[in-house]
């Protein structure tokens, strides 16, 4: 189409095709050979939310006693698809149950995707309950912040169903980036758009963020909310879990620091400790095995095809 508007000397305007089931790199490569600016089905959704409402309250504020501390409960409906979210409060400023925050005092947050496997169920396979544990004290001790629950964002966004599926092939083996391409689906498909506007809503601009998901500040940060400083939320690993933490730090770019974690706990001879050691020489034996395989394979740059690199 490109060719033909050259060839007719016309201006070209826009040229709208389906490159892939999920052509976003495609279509970034179509638009740098081209010279051609290009906006994703997600960019244009983000832009959207930026500019519009998509959430209400459903519910006045309420208060939430919990075994961590006293909290007041925010709810909030998405007008895009009718979920849920609810938002723990805990703040000093009383003048406006609606408005918690000062849009120029840094409040301390921790946006939570739900889990109910690991919020609910207490499950090892990840570091979610913990995690949920850790920021409810820890905004509890601040005297000023929120936790703010997103649902419908269960294993990073596939749902439930899919998450068990994808539990059934890293026991088999895969680790949970692999699982999800494997059936066809994003490694992280959450979107931060609702839980922006519930942090704005609440008087929030300034935070400090409670993460180590580098995605969740840019998330965060393109709906207009300043991030002052990241706080780390990390929780001891299990030998449940370790090879998942592994996965999203050396894939993912997490900021877990396991090393540290791990050095920490260096000559404590629990069971669980041994056990996560020996995880852990399982998963460098495999990764000395793989970068073997991968440079035995050809004697030489031609037999292994043109995009041949020395490793």
């Amino acid at each position: 189409a490109i060719e033909l508007a050259r060839l007719a000397e016309l201006p070209l305007a826009a040229v709208h095709a389906t490159l892939h089931t999920s052509g976003v790199e495609a279509l970034r490569s179509a638009a740098g050979r081209w010279g051609l600016p290009y906006a994703s089905t997600a960019d244009l959704v983000a832009l959207s939310r930026r500019r519009s409402t998509i959430i209400e309250r459903n519910a006045p504020p309420a208060r939430m006693p919990t075994k961590f501390g006293v909290f007041t409960a925010h709810c909030y409906r998405s007008l895009v698809d009718g979920i849920e979210h609810i938002a723990l409060v805990k703040s000093d400023m009383e003048q406006d149950p609606y408005k918690p925050f000062a849009k120029d005092r840094a409040a301390l947050v921790r946006v939570h995707s739900e889990c109910c496997t690991g919020d609910i169920f207490g499950s090892l396979r990840c570091d979610c309950g913990p995690q949920l544990e850790q920021a409810l004290q820890r905004i509890d001790a601040s005297g000023y912040g929120v936790l703010l629950y997103l649902r419908g964002q269960e294993g990073r966004g596939i749902g439930l169903g899919a998450k068990m599926h994808a539990y059934s092939l890293q026991e088999r083996g895969r680790d949970t980036m692999d699982a999800n391409t494997e059936l066809g689906l994003p490694v992280d498909s959450r979107e931060y758009g609702s839980g922006a506007q519930i942090l704005s809503d609440l008087g929030i601009r300034d935070m400090r963020l409670m993460s180590n998901n580098p995605k969740k500040f840019v998330g965060l940060a393109g709906f207009g909310l300043r991030i002052v400083e990241r706080v780390p939320s990390h929780v001891a690993p299990n030998p449940e879990n370790i090879r998942y933490l592994r996965t999203k730090e050396d894939r993912m770019g997490h900021l877990l620091e396991l090393d540290d974690a791990l050095a920490a706990t260096n000559g404590v001879d629990s069971p669980a400790q041994m056990q996560i050691l020996g995880i852990e020489e399982e998963i460098a034996d495999a990764s000395r095995s793989a970068d073997e395989a991968n440079v035995s394979v050809g004697d030489s740059p031609s037999e292994q095809g043109d995009d041949w690199s020395p490793r």
